[in-house]
Order: structure tokens, then sequence, then C-alpha cells
């Protein structure tokens, strides 16, 4: 088990960090510092003792990166209860179900989403973020809280809040601080009970890794209810010193880029999605230029392509960050194959919400293509089921210091997950090179091929998304064949006059230019096309179960 306390990191991080800035809202510019956040979670620590909230209970919270979310998290960790972050994504049936299912004592949520719920449906106490009013309530004693709360706080400080006051509960790494439910692409979410130790698991590896230091800044635009973004965008950041801003705003590409060039964060960590965007909107087309393509092929002169390349990517990104850290799901292999070419400082890891989330990572310039970077050494173990795990794909298993103590109230889930001497299936495929993972795809998703290969549909996907006129793709099987079903890039069609009726001769072309760069075990028999976007998880992963 981590030998330092996970709860304990924050109560020294908050005292020598009192001064410097802690968290802002990219929106309305409010900022608190390491003295103010430690003073409002003692005012929210009132509040649940005046709740009768006990060690060990849960409280809900529903909301987008904000100060107030951030607050509530860090308050009922440090109380000693258990936090259960709820995507705000989720739909109104599966909110409703969480807060019931977890046993929650309290909701902190966003207005508007507490109003799409059945208020009939949630019977504890329910506050609204970001202003901490009285949603709900049918105690009395809880409708006068939020009017006695400046005289208790008052009352239990009365020569002002100081570092001496901050004292946190004594919670063992052992015990279950978090639920956190997952929205993964098959469809079932489970309630992961994450321990103090899996979080201490996570952040103490990263300070080994030096990804960031004291002073420093960060721009949150992943979801935090996420564990990805939760973990290192949020508490490890807090842990270390460093100004943290929650884009409060949608996660657009401008927005995006607007943030990144005020802020200039000293490392970006993102998903997949986000660069794929930007290698097929921005970059695409300037390589595809016969100027561009004919000095890419000339010996010398590609060097000074990709460097102006890279350069302006830089700057467009804040031109402040070490590097980038990509997670959360597959990256385009193509799309990899070119940052790597131009030298682009990004890595690669890959974890899951049942390790909280970190399984393997390497720092940029270890960085090696189409894997997902070394399994964490001194944390975790892993091991491919497999006759031969270096070059035959199987399962990726995995234990240590960052794996759950299983899924909430599900036993038969938890059994499921395990195999019988105890490591966690991670349900991925891959092989293993020493300590380093090489990820071929789900195993639920993979294909049996007509004489029994092994098709990955999201390594086709990554191809098929960066042709024409493709937005994005999902390859199923249709009676015993391939089939792509594709959302049009309809925005660049209109850029370039085209119109709806010249849909199925252009992805006609596509899947000719496809099937051209797959196997013959891997080419497609038909392309579909859909009318509206692939509905996604938080990670921006396609829901395929939907769609099979």
């Amino acid at each position: 088990m981590i030998q330092q306390n996970f709860i304990k990191i924050y109560e020294e991080s908050f005292k020598s960090n009192w001064e410097l800035p802690a968290l802002s809202n990219y929106k309305d510019r409010k900022t608190l510092s390491y003295s103010q956040l430690a003073e409002k979670i003692a005012r929210i620590h009132i509040m649940y003792e005046e709740l009768g909230i006990r060690k060990g209970d849960k409280v809900a919270l529903i909301g987008k990166n904000h100060t107030g979310w951030s607050l509530v998290f860090l308050a009922t960790i440090t109380y000693g209860a258990v936090i259960v972050p709820i995507l705000h994504e989720f739909n109104p049936e599966s909110i409703e179900h969480i807060i019931s299912h977890s046993e929650s004592r309290c909701v902190f949520i966003n207005k508007q989403i507490w109003e799409n719920l059945d208020k009939n449906k949630v019977t504890v106490p329910v506050f609204s973020l970001p202003s901490f009013d009285l949603l709900q309530s049918h105690d009395e004693t809880t409708k006068e809280l939020p009017i006695k709360l400046d005289a208790l706080f008052a009352k239990k400080y009365p020569d002002g809040f100081h570092k001496e006051n901050i004292v946190y509960a004594d919670v063992d790494n052992e015990e279950v601080i978090c639920l956190n439910y997952t929205s993964g692409t098959t469809g079932f979410s489970k309630g992961v009970m994450l321990t103090a130790n899996n979080f201490a698991g996570n952040i103490t590896y990263a300070h080994t890794l030096k990804l960031l230091f004291r002073g420093e800044r960060d721009l949150a635009f992943l979801p935090m209810a996420h564990a990805y973004g939760c973990a290192f965008d949020f508490l490890y950041a807090l842990s270390t010193g460093v100004h943290v801003t929650l884009l409060d705003v949608a996660p657009s590409p401008q927005n995006l880029i607007n943030a990144f060039q005020e802020i200039k964060p000293n490392i970006i960590i993102t998903v997949p999605l986000i660069f794929e965007k930007i290698y097929k909107k921005k970059i695409l087309p300037e390589i595809n230029k016969p100027a561009v393509k004919m000095l890419s092929r000339t010996p010398g002169l590609n060097r000074l392509v990709y460097r102006k390349i890279r350069k302006s990517l830089i700057k467009s990104l804040g031109g402040n960050f070490r590097e980038v850290i990509i997670g959360g799901a597959a990256l385009g292999k193509d799309v990899e194959a070119f940052f790597y070419k131009i030298k682009f400082p990004f890595t690669v890891g890959y974890g899951m919400t049942e390790c909280g989330p970190l399984i393997s990572y390497d720092h940029h310039y270890d960085f090696v293509p189409t894997s997902c970077g070394s399994v964490l050494a001194g944390i975790m173990e892993a091991r491919i089921d497999s006759p031969d795990p270096e070059k035959i794909p199987g399962e990726i298993q995995v234990r240590g210091e960052n794996v759950m103590k299983g899924y909430y109230k599900n036993p038969e889930a938890t059994a499921a997950a395990f195999t019988e001497d105890g490591w966690l299936k991670t349900g991925d495929s891959g092989v293993m090179r020493g300590r380093r993972l090489f990820i071929k795809g789900r195993i639920k998703t993979m294909i049996l091929g007509p004489s029994g290969q092994n098709i990955y549909p999201e390594e086709i996907e990554s191809k098929l998304n960066n042709l024409p006129y493709v937005a994005e793709s999902l390859v199923i099987e249709r009676e015993r064949k391939l089939v792509a079903l594709v959302y049009p890039d309809y925005e660049a069609m209109g850029a370039d006059g085209l119109t709806a009726d010249q849909l199925p001769q252009i992805m006609e072309d596509n899947k000719k230019l496809l099937n051209n760069q797959v196997a013959n075990y891997e080419r497609i028999g038909s392309i579909v096309v859909v009318d509206k976007e692939f509905e996604k998880t938080p990670k921006k992963s396609i829901k395929r179960f939907l769609y099979s």
C-alpha cells in the first residue's frame, strides 16, 4: 500500500501553498487562492455536520467543471464522506438511478440539470451549484441552514480561519472515498469503488514523473467527474501547488484555442478526438496542397515543412507546454504517425476508471509509436492472456495499487471483473514487449474474420475517418460482412459546394480508397450514411452497443 496518506496530501498542500492561486473559472475569471479554497471547504464541513452527514456517507455531485464542483469534491473526501461524481451528460433517468443506488445522503447539482429530474425520485436535501442554495428539502431545519451558515462559521472560527485550522478526517488509504459510475461503450453503468490508495497511487506516481511544478498553470477541460480529468487536471495539480483554470464554457475548438492562448498551460491533458479534429481540419488541408506535397517529398525540405507545422501547432496551444498527454481512447494510427514524424511533444497513456485511472505511461521523449506507454513501475503489473504475449494479442490483465476495490452493491460484476488469481480483466486486447503495452482493440468489439482472423474495427475506423467528408464512422458486422456506418462532414461539404445528392458517389470512392489501405479480410462491403452524430461517452468514444 502507498505509504503517504491521501487526505493528508491536501492538508499539506493547502498549508504550504496558502498564498498561491488554486482554482479559477475561465468564464467569470473568479479565482480562489489555496487559503480561500481551504476556508470554503471548512464551510461545507459545517454544512455536513448540520445535515448529520457521517464518515462513509455518500454525497452526489452533478455538474460541469467549476470551482463550486471542485469545492464539494474536496470537502467531501476531506470530511471522510464518499463522493459520488455523476457526469452531467448522463440522462435524467440514469442520474436518478445513481443517486438512489449510491444511497447518497445529499445532492449538489447544477440547477439546469435539476429541472429535468423527477423531484419525487430524489428524497434527500438538494443544493444548487455553484451558489449552494437549497433547492429541495423535506426537513425544516435544513431549510434554515443557508441562513445560519455564516453565524455557525463565525462561532467555530472566532479568530478567522488560519493554516492551523486545517485538520481533516482520519481516512485510511484502504477506505473507499469515491463511487465513480462508468459510462462505457457497452452501456452498463457500474459504481466503481475507488479507495484513497487508488488515488494516492495515481497522484504519487505523477509526482515522480514531475509533470507539473508549484506555481505552474493547468487548463482543465475534460469532465472532472471522469477519473482521467479528475486525477490529473484536478487532484494531482492541487497536490502540487498548481493554478488550475476550469473551462466552464463548451469545449468547442475555438473556445479551447482561445483558452490555451490565454492560460498558456504547462501541460495539456486531452483525449484523441481533440487532436484528430486538429489533424483533419487544420493539418490535412495544409499538407495536401500540391506545393507542400512536393516539398514533403524532398529530403531536407520536408524537415522545414514539418518544423513550420509543429511551431504553428505549438503556438496555437499556448506555446508554453512541455507535453501533451493523450488518453481515454485509442488515437488514430495515421494521426499518431504524423505527430510523431513532425516531432510534436506528445505521448499516449492507458488506463481505465477501475484503476483510477492510470495503468501505463511514457514521457513524450520515450514514447514508442503504436504503444500506450510502459506499465507503471513499482505501482502496477500487467500480463497478457496469450500463449505468446509479445506477438499474439490476448486480454490485458492488471493488478496493483491503482486497482479498484470492486463494483458497489454488485458482487456478480465484481467477481466477473477479476481472474481467479486476482488480476483485473481490462477487456482490452493487446501485446506487451518488456513493460510496454500495445493495444489492439476492445475484446467485445473484435470481429472474427472469414478464416478466423481477428479484426479490430477501431483500426479500420481510424483510416476511414481521415478520408474526404467523413466526420466519424463505426465499423460493424452485418450478415457476415463488414459495414461502415458514416456520419458525413456536412460542414466541409458545404464549404466545397457539395450537396447531399453527391454523397453516394463520395462514399463509394471512399470505400475504394479504404479497401486499398487494409488487408483483404478487413475490406468493407458497403458504407451506410447515418443522419446524425453517433452518441458518445464523456471520453468521446462512440457508444457502440447502440448501433450493433
